[in-house]
């Protein structure tokens, strides 16, 4: 059984269907991908971090051959069984696809985190609890309405009510669907819709939610200083639409497009079901900062499969659109939103504790969600980035794996909060400033890697898998659910990798070099395990993780992707002890350790009998001992490394001296 859906304005279809065995079986139809079992090598250098001020420049350089060519191989066979798909909690967490009806965690992966359960009385019932009644006065009655064209002259037309959509984008600026919908507008009311199933049973930790409903906290305040608020719904888009749209009259429904192939989906069966009642709807781009279909337009239909290919048709498409104004007073104009007396009761952001979680007193968050904290950040952001053009960059040390930076944007960006457009241009602008001249790409090298990553996801629904998904190298991985169940909870015996999980489970992220430290330990490194199931891991625990940047990280880290040699592999042991030296960072998050001296505290197995005993820390009672032979592992890996890349090369038909190791 299958069935196509439209998922862009230029043709391409998904089509959807089922196997015999019940397998997902879904394909792109006139899609520009290459087919399955085909990889093209990717070149140019790679830095995916999201405006982390301190992150680091791998060490990647380029084949010699042209950027242009698309050269493929037939890929490794993969004896892993193919793992579930992840349904992004974040994709967001209140619109998941329309047709998801599965979401899984990690195999044998235990969490910290409280399942999310609702209240007994809102989970029964899609619309249990939210009856859609508002008083209606005369004004949402008008047949006609009186609004200003685009000279300025006065216009009688067909009353205008509209609903804006929130999923991502979770600010007032730069949000240009919500601005046109407001053109000539009634009323108008803003919405979020938190799907019971979805909060119930997604794969999404405390830190993530906070970070969410902090960001609904502060857009519900800010929309509150222009007179309106925001209304946060439980319920399914398909079926909590049609009954909102008849209660409040609805005439139109905006929101921002979403670039990902699910959400693609959705938005065309509810735009589908917007036409069948008569309801316009408005769509603008404004996550990223192209529109993704003008990219490939540019392309010839072809999607830039190589970082350097997409700089070029970046340079050649300009610079992108200015951010849109911000909503304020002016804008709204006469429009208003009814806001009925028992909006608290009905529609207001819920607590941690009512969706599940059980929180501590007095927590304090590492990062605080929302457009006003966002724009604050902005500030400093452009602060440091001037004083790193007069100065030079600051030297990473230990406490910059300690404390989050001030100036960090991932996590805004990540639920947008804050425009990727407004950042471009303040960034470019501050450079034309200091440098008097036009500023080189690389100055937002970070903003347009996530760039990248959206626009070779956006028509591929198997980028977060390797099954099917033909930029990615087929690699024989090992599974192992014991050795991937310690890495995830840091109890793999080795201080560095663990205090990252454990900052990573308890704060909800960690610096862009342990990134890499811990990416490499569960993949190439060291545990030779699937990226797919440290990319759920990921998914879960990190706030700024979203479908395509996340599952295009660890493709490139685990050296499956977007990759142009063997990548060095972080050590455990010596690495950690060049970015901790005195373990400050380790005693921070593995107290038990607190006690053992520098000597021995990244490699606490080698201390003497007596030194644990002093410590208080028994290796294999206290702190389990190490998961496997750090030195061992390596090497096996390095030389499955150099096989994987022997076949490339064969694939590739290129010289041995063309590629370095």
């Amino acid at each position: 059984m299958s069935k196509a859906f439209d998922n862009s304005p230029h043709g391409n279809k998904l089509e959807l269907s089922m196997n015999d065995n019940g397998e997902n079986d879904s394909k792109l139809v006139n899609s520009p991908q290459t087919t399955a079992n085909e990889f093209t090598l990717l070149n140019n250098r790679t830095d995916c971090d999201l405006i982390d001020d301190d992150s680091i420049e791998p060490c990647i350089q380029s084949f010699s051959t042209s950027p242009q060519a698309s050269i493929k191989f037939n890929a490794i066979s993969n004896n892993t069984p193919a793992s579930h798909k992840t349904v992004d909690c974040a994709r967001d967490l209140a619109s998941p696809d329309v047709n998801s009806t599965q979401c899984f965690q990690s195999p044998n992966q235990s969490s910290s985190k409280t399942p999310v359960q609702l209240k007994s009385e809102q989970s029964n019932s899609v619309l249990n609890n939210y009856v859609f009644k508002s008083n209606h006065n005369k004004d949402n009655n008008h047949s006609d309405s009186v609004y200003n064209d685009n000279n300025g002259n006065e216009t009688r037309g067909p009353a205008k009510h509209l609903v804006h959509w929130f999923r991502k984008g979770l600010r007032l600026h730069d949000q240009p669907a919500l601005l046109k919908g407001l053109q000539g507008c009634d009323t108008f009311r803003c919405i979020y819709l938190i799907d019971p199933w979805f909060s119930t049973e997604s794969n999404c930790g405390i830190n993530k939610w906070r970070f969410l409903l902090q960001s609904l906290e502060d857009l519900d305040s800010n929309l509150h200083k222009l007179g309106s608020r925001l209304f946060v719904i439980r319920g399914q888009p398909a079926e909590v639409f049609p009954l909102l749209f008849k209660e409040w009259m609805i005439t139109h429904l905006s929101f921002e497009e979403d670039p990902e192939p699910f959400g693609k989906i959705r938005d065309a069966k509810i735009a589908k079901m917007c036409k069948e009642m008569n309801i316009e709807v408005i769509c603008e781009t404004s996550h990223t900062l192209y529109r993704l279909e003008d990219i490939i337009n540019h392309c010839s239909g072809e999607i830039p499969l190589t970082y350097l290919q997409f700089q070029n048709v970046i340079s050649e498409l300009g610079k992108p659109e200015e951010p849109a104004q911000a909503i304020t007073h002016e804008v709204i104009g006469k429009a208003y939103t009814p806001v009925p007396r028992d909006h608290a009761k009905k529609y207001t952001v819920p607590t941690l504790n009512e969706l599940g979680f059980t929180t501590q007193p007095n927590h304090r968050s590492v990062w605080v969600g929302g457009e006003t904290e966002a724009l604050q950040r902005l500030s400093r952001h452009l602060e440091h980035k001037a004083w790193v053009a007069t100065f030079g960059k600051p030297k990473l040390t230990s406490l910059s794996l300690l404390c989050a930076s001030q100036t960090g944007l991932g996590p805004y960006l990540r639920f947008g909060c804050i425009s990727p457009r407004l950042l471009y241009h303040q960034l470019s602008n501050l450079y034309s400033k200091l440098k008097k001249g036009n500023p080189p790409l690389t100055l937002c090298g970070q903003l347009l890697w996530r760039e990248f990553f959206y626009c070779v996801a956006t028509n591929n629904p198997n980028f977060d898998k390797m099954q099917n998904n033909p930029l990615c190298v087929q690699i024989a991985w090992n599974s192992n659910a014991e050795a991937l169940n310690k890495w995830a909870n840091g109890q793999t015996g080795y201080p560095w990798i663990d205090a990252i999980q454990t900052q990573l489970r308890r704060e909800g992220w960690i610096h862009q070099i342990a990134k890499h430290a811990t990416v490499c330990f569960l993949t190439r490194g060291i545990l030779w395990i699937s990226w797919e199931e440290g990319m759920k891991v990921f998914d879960e625990l990190l706030i700024d993780a979203d479908w395509s940047v996340n599952a295009g990280t660890w493709m490139w880290l685990s050296c499956s992707s977007f990759f142009q040699r063997i990548c060095h592999i972080y050590c455990p042991v010596s690495f950690g002890r060049k970015m901790d030296p005195q373990g400050d960072y380790i005693r921070r998050y593995l107290p038990v350790l607190r006690n053992i001296p520098n000597e021995y505290i990244h490699e606490p197995w080698k201390a003497p009998i007596k030194v644990q005993r002093e410590a208080n820390c028994k290796i294999g009672k206290h702190y389990p001992q190490p998961i496997v032979d750090h030195q061992e592992a390596m090497r096996i890996n390095q030389e499955r490394m150099k096989q994987v890349f022997r076949i490339l090369i064969k694939g590739l038909d290129l010289k041995r001296e063309d590629v370095q190791d």
